[in-house]
């Protein structure tokens, strides 16, 4: 939290200054109010217009520097929110293959939205309430200080009280705050599996799973929030006895001195508004600081700050100039065993299948290629070097993936293909061809800037997972794996896209398939027969 006000305090100061100096003309206000009081009891009509006039100028500078600092406040909580949701990019983006997928991306929905609003709600609007709330409390002790000091010893009581009392309550509120965080992330994670889920329920009249898990899901959200608010109002009940009892008492005060006739009888009129002052600014900052106690979970999952640290970057490592080898590879899930005493040589350029039944660890091959599941035995080698040595980002800088079930972008063809990069028509047009693409573009009517839909919907099977070979082809990865990438195409494209695939020269391919024709095993480098581990 301390981060982003010390990465935005210009801003955070400028607002704050316009909000101190809103809260000093409030106290001018009530001190000019004074002045109006006390000349209306002399029944000095001019000396009352006069005063008017002052005070009515006054309030309405007061208002135009309160509408500029909510625009100021409003700008730095934007920046703030950004920033934050940049820096849980970041830390996403740091996280292990097996560490970001250990998640539902339920739950890092939640962290960029529900999260961030939190922190908006408890953190950075309390933060400028609470300096503001600060200011008029100072400025309302230096007023009643200023008519008498026995009206500063009642505000200082009234701090001290207001001060103490909330330090009771704060680890409780803490607590209450981590509970809300996890409830929150969980609930996301069940509605997002329950829409995911909708046709297949109402298809089989399971509406009323759909109404139970959907009420299960918002009540698992709503009760810790409502836990936090009842006993954050209980405690503001609690402070609010001391903050009324410590205002009457400042009343008593200030009657008996102007019935002495120590200060003007006009003070009766605004004390008790500076004495309100006090002791709800008190009451105030004692609310927030409930409230950034209880924000301090949602900053939790942010482990890296933009410029602060370096997410692992892609940098590359050199193209492999022999082979990648696997040498007495052992993997596991867990206690049960999926690759044992495994090698294997994948020479480059060579053009090498992975066949077997399922469970025998193909699939599990390539994401141990790709350097996303760590903990393995054995060793994976290219040209010699260990791919412990390298990160995964600097290995899938040569290697692209593509699996059966592909991901496209809500966006058009062109941009899953080229994923923002820019590319001349030529390398466009043979990534096409290569890809057997081409000839469905012809039939679409806004060729490549046809929009997909989420997650591809406006294309078939065969189309995504076209389009994902044209972007692996484009990008030029010298490595290419493919897990039953070519399984939703029909045989003519199946074999129109193997044909190139097979027929570049700088491609080392690694592809994994259930079931090969003796004819087209003949066409690869080399066919591995992997069988599931004893």
């Amino acid at each position: 939290m301390q981060y982003y006000f010390k990465k935005n305090w210009k801003k955070i100061a400028l607002a704050c200054s316009i909000g101190l100096l809103c809260e000093g003309l409030y106290v001018v206000i009530q001190l000019v109010m004074m002045r109006e009081f006390d000349a209306a009891i002399s029944l000095d009509l001019r000396g009352f217009l006069l005063w008017t006039a002052v005070n009515l100028g006054l309030y309405t500078l007061y208002l135009a520097l309160a509408a500029l600092e909510g625009v100021l406040e409003a700008r730095a909580i934007r920046d703030m929110n950004n920033q934050v949701r940049r820096d849980l990019y970041l830390s996403l983006l740091d996280k292990p293959h097996a560490d970001y997928h250990s998640r539902d991306t339920g739950e890092y929905i939640s962290w960029l939205t529900t999260n961030v609003k939190q922190m908006e709600h408890l953190a950075w609007a309390p933060f400028f309430s609470c300096v503001q709330q600060a200011g008029l409390v100072v400025f309302c002790i230096l007023a009643l200080v200023s008519l008498h000091w026995l009206m500063l010893a009642a505000g200082l009581v009234s701090a001290a009280v207001m001060l103490v009392v909330p330090k009771l309550f704060q680890k409780r509120m803490e607590r209450l705050g981590e509970s809300c965080a996890a409830a929150e992330a969980e609930g996301v994670s069940k509605l997002k599996d329950l829409l995911a889920g909708f046709d297949v329920l109402r298809s089989f009249g399971r509406t009323d799973r759909f109404l139970r898990q959907g009420g299960e899901a918002s009540a698992g959200i709503e009760a810790p929030n409502c836990r936090r608010s009842s006993a954050q109002n209980c405690i503001s009940c609690f402070t609010g006895f001391f903050s009324v009892s410590l205002q009457f008492l400042q009343q008593v005060v200030t009657v008996l001195l102007a019935f002495q006739g120590k200060i003007l009888l006009g003070a009766m009129a605004s004390a008790s508004n500076l004495t309100a002052g006090i002791v709800n600014g008190l009451r105030t900052i004692a609310s927030h600081r409930m409230s950034l106690a209880s924000a301090k979970p949602y900053f939790q999952n942010i482990t890296v700050h933009s410029g602060q640290a370096s997410v692992k970057a892609g940098s590359g490592t050199a193209p492999i100039e022999t082979s990648i080898t696997i040498e007495n590879l052992d993997f596991r899930y867990g206690e049960k065993p999926v690759l044992r005493d495994l090698s294997l040589q994948f020479k480059k350029g060579g053009k090498y299948a992975l066949t077997g039944p399922s469970g025998c660890g193909k699939s599990t091959l390539l994401k141990l290629l790709l350097g996303w599941l760590p903990g393995y035995g054995g060793a994976i080698r290219f040209d010699g070097r260990d791919a412990r040595d390298f990160t995964p980002e600097q290995l899938q800088s040569q290697m692209s993936y593509i699996e059966q079930n592909v991901f496209l972008f809500n966006s058009t063809i062109r941009d899953n293909i080229t994923l923002g990069e820019a590319f001349t028509d030529e390398q466009m047009e043979k990534a096409l061809q290569d890809s057997a693409l081409a000839g469905d573009l012809a039939s679409m009517p806004d060729g490549l800037d046809t929009v997909v839909g989420e997650e591809g919907g406006n294309l078939s099977g065969g189309q995504k997972q076209r389009v994902a070979i044209a972007r692996a082809l484009i990008h030029n990865r010298s490595i290419l794996l493919v897990d039953e990438g070519t399984s939703a195409l029909d045989q003519k494209n199946a074999d129109i896209v193997e044909k190139s695939l097979l027929a570049n020269p700088d491609l080392t391919l690694i592809l994994v398939s259930h079931h090969l024709t003796p004819d087209r095993k003949e066409q690869f480098t080399q066919v591995f027969d992997l069988h599931p581990a004893a």
